[in-house]
């Protein structure tokens, strides 16, 4: 079949028309071929990225291969899901792939678009391939700070917000609407014109922004990270001709009292006493979400040890499945008390240990 920049006269009659068509189309299914990516996260075409998240989140928890170990298809089910997010989670991704699907995503990572790459430029029926949509305006995005704990971050939670958000209400008389610039051609003789650029609006019923309350509920993820935010499409500042912007929550984590957070894993210090740092000891710490971590130590314990406890951190945001480290580093409380020479005595022969000062003046090998 040739393609050319005009359009056949052969392709007038309505069989051509029908047998071209019908080509389109099966070209147009074989490029959309592939995974169906909103099925596999049973989602909706038009799914926001919350709700992507969230079912992500939760067929991971269902379809990790180490809770279905007896399925012998769990591994591929699970690269399925990741590759499925992967792409509707990215609006860039997202937007290729609605358009062209996996095919299209695949051709892209090769450098091509595969309609531009096929069709070019040509037109038929009178139409172009390349719609050169114009550019809607947009109000501004709207970013606030939401303050939350690092229980929170752990467990999840869901904050509800009050938002005073402008919305346009009519008003009386009319406005300037729609403004383009346009091209004006003038006559100025036989065979001679002249063109101009000139502004060109229409007239529309005018509006006025009033304040409407609104509660917005947040949901708190559990393994969401500081400055990590949190979108509301549409709901930030208005614009009269044009789409509102967004509003976006930035997580700030509040400073924590006994745990301190680096990436998916925690740090928290504890103190013991001598007696228990020298002979040993069993202790509880009482975890972000109430559950208690035992630690026991059968051997002597020196100030600034650490110990690491896997699978106690914090759960990573992309899979709840997968949890970071615990490290407990201990401090140890030396007794204010004065010794007796016999005591003074039985602890050097319990220790066993010669008494003997070295000075560390700081430089390597002393």
């Amino acid at each position: 079949m040739h393609f050319s920049g005009v359009a056949d006269t052969n392709m007038a009659t309505p069989m051509n028309r029908w047998i071209f068509l019908a080509n389109f189309f099966l070209l147009l299914v074989q490029v959309l071929g592939g995974r169906d990516f909103y099925n596999i996260l049973g989602v909706p075409r038009n799914a926001d990225t919350n709700q992507i998240k969230r079912a992500y989140r939760r067929l991971a928890k269902e379809m990790h291969p180490d809770k279905n170990k007896g399925d012998a298809e769990a591994n591929e089910k699970f690269q399925n899901l990741g590759a499925a997010y992967e792409v509707l989670s990215d609006p860039d991704k997202r937007k290729i792939y609605d358009r062209h699907g996996e095919e299209g995503l695949n051709k892209q990572d090769m450098g091509g678009d595969p309609f531009s790459s096929f069709f070019g430029d040509f037109s038929f029926f009178g139409g172009n391939m390349k719609q050169h949509e114009s550019e809607t305006p947009r109000g501004g995005d709207v970013v606030v700070n939401l303050d939350v704990t690092l229980e929170e971050l752990y467990t999840g939670n869901f904050v509800e917000v009050i938002r005073y958000k402008p919305v346009a209400k009519p008003a009386q008389g009319t406005r300037k609407c729609n403004c383009r610039h346009e091209m004006r051609t003038v006559q100025l003789g036989p065979g001679r014109f002249q063109m101009s650029q000139e502004q060109v609006c229409d007239d529309c019923p005018n509006v006025k922004f009033v304040p409407e309350e609104k509660l917005l509920e947040i949901e708190i993820e559990p393994g969401m990270r500081n400055g990590q935010e949190y979108p509301f499409v549409a709901e930030g500042e208005p614009h009269i001709d044009g789409e509102p912007g967004d509003l976006r929550f930035k997580i700030n984590q509040l400073k924590h009292k006994k745990f301190e957070r680096r990436g998916d894993d925690l740090y928290t210090n504890v103190t013991i006493t001598l007696v228990d740092a020298l002979n040993g000891f069993e202790m509880e710490i009482k975890h972000l979400d109430g559950h208690k971590v035992k630690v026991t130590r059968d051997k002597i314990t020196w100030p600034g040890a650490r110990i690491r406890k896997a699978g106690e951190g914090m759960p990573n945001y992309e899979n709840n499945n997968v949890k970071g480290t615990l490290f407990i580093t201990f401090d140890v409380e030396f007794p204010k008390v004065v010794l007796t020479d016999e005591d003074k005595e039985a602890i050097k022969n319990a220790l066993k240990q010669e008494s003997k000062t070295k000075v560390y003046n700081g430089l390597q090998g002393y």
